[in-house]
């Protein structure tokens, strides 16, 4: 049987163990500051082109929206082994196989689950504290990604048990004898937002099947800190809407 995840808070000193090298010293060339901060990510790699080109970008603000009636946000998520990355850009938890949604008459599969501070998409005019994006795939290689607000409360158990083993960069390290399921990381009400985007890092890839969940989840004061000591902004600025349209249930 898989132990729960470790539920004790840490202090901000210990938090990310093996983080003391510097997160920013990445090989693929793009970050959110400087020389290679978002606004320029078009410019950096031919195959970014469409982060500076692309019409369909996100993350958006979501000020208004068509109310519809829209499909249930139930999906069946399962326990799957901790898996916790450190690639440089954020931290991401990959999952293994069996967990997912239906939507759009096509079935999403769950791949990886990552973390931006602040929000990266808005509500109102104004970002949460965090977002997490778990990442969808379709059989035909459609996307479909759930965003799921952060707002400052009580400590989070299973952001407790990611955190605490986040490995080096560049290092994806399995937790042996430890399970994650995505659904704990997810409110009760699946209340929605949907519209048609991109991905919100290189290489901006559009046609991305967006779902931003409306009601936001808890973590401490504490575990956001941690998380910005080491990613203090890794949020793509607030894309053009055009002419899309946003709707809700």
């Amino acid at each position: 049987m898989k132990k729960a995840l470790l539920v004790s808070a840490l202090s901000l000193c210990v938090a990310f163990p093996a983080l003391a090298e510097d997160v920013h010293a990445d090989p693929a060339h793009w970050g959110y500051f400087g020389d290679e901060a978002a606004h320029k990510w078009g410019d950096l790699n031919a195959g970014f082109e469409v982060c500076k080109v692309g019409v369909e970008q996100s993350p958006i603000n979501i000020s208004q929206y068509v109310q519809e009636a829209l499909s249930p946000l139930n999906g069946t998520y399962a326990p799957s082994p901790l898996v916790v990355e450190n690639n440089g850009h954020t931290v991401q938890v990959n999952f293994e196989a069996g967990s997912g949604f239906r939507a759009y008459g096509k079935d999403f599969s769950l791949l990886q689950a990552h973390f931006h501070t602040p929000s990266e998409h808005y509500i109102d005019g104004a970002p949460y504290p965090m977002e997490a994006h778990f990442v969808h795939r379709a059989e035909d290689g459609a996307l479909g990604v759930v965003a799921v607000m952060f707002k400052v409360g009580e400590a989070n158990p299973t952001i407790e048990g990611i955190w605490q083993n986040v490995p080096a960069v560049g290092v994806a390290k399995a937790v042996s004898g430890v399970a994650i399921n995505a659904r704990d990381l997810m409110p009760a009400d699946m209340g929605y937002y949907a519209y048609e985007g991109s991905l919100t890092m290189p290489p901006c890839s559009e046609g991305v099947k967006w779902f931003v969940v409306k009601e936001p989840i808890t973590l401490s004061a504490k575990q956001l800190t941690a998380f910005q000591a080491v990613f203090p902004v890794n949020a793509r600025p607030i894309q053009d809407l055009g002419g899309r349209v946003v709707k809700g249930d």
